[in-house]
């Protein structure tokens, strides 16, 4: 008989977003709550989609497999931005995937974010997983407090793609049908149980999972040497170290204190952050509990591919700090004042079509006689004269230099003022932009800045999506 080969983690990634909100503001602003810390908060231009290709963009720096040659792409989150139309082709376009990619979202439940990572492990060839969410709930309730906003991202399959950073040794799953936290199509919260009913059901499914895993894995609750649980009830996840017999020591920091939990994204932020942690042939624990529990358990392997901004980095780098008032708005639930101007005008689906590689891939046009590059792409040389001699090139990763810029405190913006500017890339091409996730005091000429998948507006229920530049520093590098 063959001998199966292994499978797990070839390359992961995660993004954090640069907005902070202080649960000491939510108290302040609603007069209810308690606990400290902070959550991240997307930004006004952010939602699922975007958090997951700046997760996935960080996983394809350091794997092994480039995005051309991944044969699939699922996109989980409890939060899509649309229904009825599949999410994950945005993330498609944006991150340069073969047109010969399967793309499917796994949408709808915290729980689908374990679910697709794991069914993306035994795919034929080799899948990037994205887990995305942004959380919320009711002003001053716990779960707008200890929600959070992130994403994660996985380059998984089996060995023949290139040494795996993580094997998966074993599974473990127990499944219950029960009432604990649901919302019907449509509602803006989740609604939850009396919490104590949860714990109690979530308690015993979790140790069962973690049973389960151990034994198909062959190995011992003294062999593990991180354990990171999360999910939909905190005590039961606050407790599940202890119940199954691990180490307090060797129970991870959940992060919620920090950034909120991040639901369907959360299980691959912490599994993230561990693997930032730690060095080879360490057995590394995660478990779910929700509607149910899944526990994966990775073995670590020599290889080390170390990324320019992990989880912790990503956690320090949010020093934007939002108000009460504009969390808010970003979401939805404060009308301002808005401009007398006209509405955006909504994305037209022929034009996006023709110009999808520019419009999502921001993908330009390099003159083959002369190497100018032409931002967006033309089919004449602006500097040589050569006609339809063009290569496309990608600069969405490439940094860039703040030739000039502007404040517009006039331009109607969800986080005012509008700033502008003309960025020169490295190796050539000079475009007009706009800046976000920034503090206007430290702009400056000269400044470094980088290019980030955002939503520039929503009309008629399309979300326009394009290219804007963060600036790059120690905090936040390329």
């Amino acid at each position: 008989m063959t001998e199966k080969a292994a499978v797990g983690i070839l390359a992961y990634g995660s993004y954090v977003p640069y907005w902070r909100l202080s649960r000491s503001t939510i108290r302040a602003a609603t007069g209810v709550g308690r606990g400290s810390g902070t959550r991240a908060v997307a930004g006004y231009d952010e939602d699922s989609t975007t958090l997951a290709v700046e997760a996935a963009r960080d996983a394809l720096r350091t794997s092994p497999i480039p995005a051309q040659e991944c044969g699939g792409l699922v996109l989980a989150t409890s939060s899509p931005v649309y229904a009825d139309k599949t999410n994950a082709t945005a993330l498609h376009a944006a991150l340069g995937l073969p047109q010969d990619a399967h793309v499917a979202d796994a949408a709808g439940a915290v729980r689908s974010g374990i679910a697709a990572l794991l069914s993306a492990m035994y795919r034929p060839s080799a899948t990037l997983v994205a887990l995305s969410d942004l959380r919320s709930g009711p002003s001053g309730s716990s779960d707008e407090a200890r929600g959070g906003d992130g994403a994660a991202a996985f380059v998984v399959g089996d060995a023949g793609g290139g040494e795996l950073v993580a094997e998966l040794i074993g599974v473990g799953s127990a499944s219950r049908e029960f009432l604990d936290r649901w919302k019907a199509p449509g509602e803006p919260w989740s609604a939850t149980w009396e919490e104590r009913f949860g714990e109690d059901l979530y308690r015993e499914l979790g140790v069962a999972s973690v049973d389960h895993a151990l034994k198909q894995a062959g190995i011992s609750v003294t062999d593990v040497d991180h354990l990171a649980v999360t999910g939909l009830s905190d005590r039961a996840a606050g407790r599940l170290g202890r119940d199954v017999g691990v180490d307090r020591a060797k129970v991870a920091d959940d992060l919620v204190d920090r950034i909120g939990n991040c639901g369907a994204a959360h299980p691959g932020l912490l599994l993230a952050a561990v693997l930032d942690a730690v060095g080879p042939d360490q057995v590394v624990a995660v478990t779910v509990l929700a509607d149910g529990a899944d526990t994966l358990l990775f073995r670590t392997s020599p290889v080390h591919r170390p990324r320019v901004r992990g989880v912790e980095e990503q956690i320090r780098g949010g020093t934007g700090e939002v108000s009460y008032v504009d969390f808010l708005t970003w979401r939805g639930l404060v009308e301002r004042q808005q401009p007398r101007r006209p509405d955006p005008d909504r994305a037209v689906a022929p034009a996006t079509n023709r110009q999808l590689d520019w419009k999502f891939g921001f993908t330009c046009s390099a003159c083959l006689s002369c190497g100018t590059r032409h931002l967006p792409p033309q089919q004449v040389c602006l500097r040589c004269g050569t006609v339809d001699s063009m290569a496309p090139t990608r600069l969405a990763d490439t940094p860039a230099t703040i030739a000039t810029y502007t404040v517009d405190h006039l331009a109607f913006s969800l986080a005012p003022p509008v700033v502008g500017a003309v960025v020169d890339f490295d190796g050539g091409g000079r475009f007009m932009c706009e800046l976000t996730d920034l503090a206007v005091d430290g702009l400056a000429v000269g400044q470094r800045v980088g290019m980030s998948f955002r939503r520039v507006s929503t009309t008629g229920g399309i979300h326009n999506y394009f290219w804007k530049a963060t600036p790059l520093n120690e905090e936040r590098p390329a």
